[in-house]
């Protein structure tokens, strides 16, 4: 079930990541765009904000990464310990554990991604 959790999130997290991009990739066409005269610190203001979602996002995809790579060797140790004499459950309970603590970690990530994602919106208010 974890495993389904895991691939569900970078699911999810690679699309907010493909957004990102696609939003900065619209903010430098219009920088480079502009006239020569013409301040675009809110646009290079935003630029850094997207950089800092997006480094958040990756972070969260290679923390995400790393928990199904230490829940599949968890997998891995218990079949082991269980058709083998190899006593593997020490090892089996470590991978099990920083892979749950990668997912926590990577949901931390994802939960500060939307909360900086959202601190920019205006809802209506003037500028």
């Amino acid at each position: 079930f974890l495993l389904t959790a895991v691939s569900a999130m970078i699911g999810t997290v690679a699309g907010r990541l493909a957004r990102i991009i696609d939003r900065a990739r619209l903010l430098e066409d219009r920088i480079e765009a502009a006239a020569q005269g013409r301040p675009m610190a809110a646009a290079y203001e935003e630029l850094k904000r997207l950089r800092l979602r997006g480094c958040l996002v990756n972070a969260c995809i290679a923390l995400l990464t790393f928990c199904a790579i230490l829940i599949g060797l968890t997998i891995v140790a218990l079949f082991l310990g269980e058709t083998t004499e190899i006593n593997i459950l020490r090892v089996a309970t470590v991978s099990f554990l920083s892979g749950v603590s990668c997912f926590l970690l990577a949901l931390i990530c994802f939960f500060a991604e939307t909360l900086l994602a959202t601190r920019i919106l205006k809802f209506g208010k003037p500028s």
